[in-house]
C-alpha cells in the first residue's frame, strides 16, 4: 500500500509542475526557468549519486551518450515545455503531455523495427492524436483557438522525451548503468549546458513573487526534478517498468485539475481530449503487453526456450 501511495505523490509532483512553470515564465524567460530547474534538479541527485557511489570514472566513456540523453530528456525537454507554458495555460499544456507515449511509440516503430506494434498499438496512437487535435482545435477562429506555436513546443517537448526513451534503450541500455548515475550524468550536463547558452540578466526577478520562487525551488527543482527522478527509480524496483509507467497516467489529470481550481477555463472539449489521449496510452499499452507476451510463447502454448512460465 506505501508503494502505491508513493505511485500517486509523484504524479501529484509531475502534475503540479505545470503551474509552477506558468508562474515562473511570467517572470522570468523560459531558458531561465529551465535552468534554473534543472540546477536544482541536479544538486539533490548529485548529493544522492556521491552517497552511494554509483558515478565512476570509467563512465567518461559514455559521455557522448550521456550529452544526446542531456539535451533530450532534460535541456531541450524541459526548455520546449517552458516555451509551451508561456503560450497556453497550464492545464491545457498537461494535457498535451499525455502524449509522451504517444511520441515513444511512434519514435520506437522508426527506430527500434522490433518494437512494432500490432493493429491495438495503432488504434491507441490515433486515439491519442485525435485527444491533442480535440485540444488544438484548429476549426476554430483565431480569437478563439489556443496559441498553436504553444501546441508546436509542447509537442516537440513530448518528441524529445519519446526519442530520449529509444535512444537509451538502443545506446545505454547495454551497459546497465545504475538509473541514478545516467539521472546525475544528464542533469549535469544539461545544467553546464544551459548555464553556457542562458541569458542569466534579470534571472534574480523571480524572487519578486515569493509563490513563483517557491515554487521554482522546491516545486520544480527539489521535488519536480530531483525527488522524481529518485522516487521514479524506486517506483521502478518495487513495481517493474511497465506498472512504474502508468505514473504518466495522473500527471495530465492533475495538471488539468490544478488549472481549473486557479481559475482556468476547463471545459467538455478539454475533459474529452484527456479522455481520448489517455485511453490512447492505454490501448497502446496494453498492446504492447500482448505483443510482448507473443513473443515469449510458442503457437503451441508452451513457453518458448529459455522462458519460464507464469501463472
Amino acid at each position: 500500500m506505501r508503494v502505491y501511495a508513493i505511485f500517486v505523490f509523484l504524479g501529484v509532483i509531475w502534475g503540479s509542475n505545470f503551474i509552477y512553470m506558468k508562474w515562473a515564465v511570467a517572470i522570468i524567460s523560459p531558458a531561465q526557468v529551465t535552468f534554473l530547474r534543472v540546477l536544482l534538479g541536479f544538486l539533490p541527485l548529485a548529493f544522492v549519486a556521491w552517497r552511494q557511489g554509483v558515478i565512476r570514472r570509467d563512465q567518461l566513456r559514455l559521455l557522448p551518450h550521456f550529452a544526446a540523453m542531456a539535451m533530450l530528456a532534460t535541456a531541450f525537454y524541459y526548455f520546449a515545455f517552458a516555451q509551451g507554458l508561456a503560450l497556453l495555460p497550464s492545464g491545457v499544456a498537461g494535457v498535451l503531455t499525455g502524449s509522451i507515449a504517444l511520441f515513444t511509440f511512434l519514435c520506437a516503430l522508426i527506430f527500434l523495427p522490433g518494437e512494432r506494434g500490432g493493429a491495438l498499438s495503432f488504434l491507441g496512437v490515433a486515439l491519442g492524436l485525435a485527444g491533442v487535435v480535440l485540444v488544438a482545435r484548429p476549426w476554430e477562429s483565431a480569437g478563439a483557438a489556443l496559441d498553436p506555436v504553444g501546441i508546436l513546443w509542447m509537442m516537440l517537448g513530448a518528441l524529445s522525451i519519446g526519442l530520449s526513451f529509444v535512444y537509451a534503450r538502443r545506446f545505454l541500455s547495454p551497459y546497465k548503468l545504475p538509473p541514478l548515475a545516467l539521472a546525475t550524468w544528464q542533469t549535469g550536463i544539461a545544467t553546464v549546458v544551459l548555464f553556457a547558452f542562458t541569458d542569466l540578466s534579470g534571472i534574480g526577478a523571480i524572487t519578486s513573487d515569493w509563490n513563483a520562487a517557491i515554487g521554482m525551488v522546491i516545486g520544480l527543482g527539489a521535488l519536480g526534478t530531483g525527488l522524481a527522478y529518485l522516487i521514479y527509480y524506486y517506483l521502478l524496483q518495487e513495481l517493474g517498468a511497465v506498472a512504474a509507467s502508468g505514473s504518466t497516467y495522473l500527471p495530465p489529470v492533475v495538471a488539468l485539475l490544478i488549472g481549473w481550481l486557479a481559475g482556468e477555463r476547463v471545459g467538455l472539449p478539454e475533459i474529452a481530449a484527456i479522455t481520448l489521449i489517455l485511453s490512447g496510452v492505454a490501448v497502446l499499452q496494453v498492446g504492447q503487453r500482448r505483443k510482448a507476451g507473443a513473443r515469449t510463447v510458442t503457437p503451441l502454448g508452451k513457453a518458448a526456450p529459455g522462458q519460464a512460465c507464469r501463472a
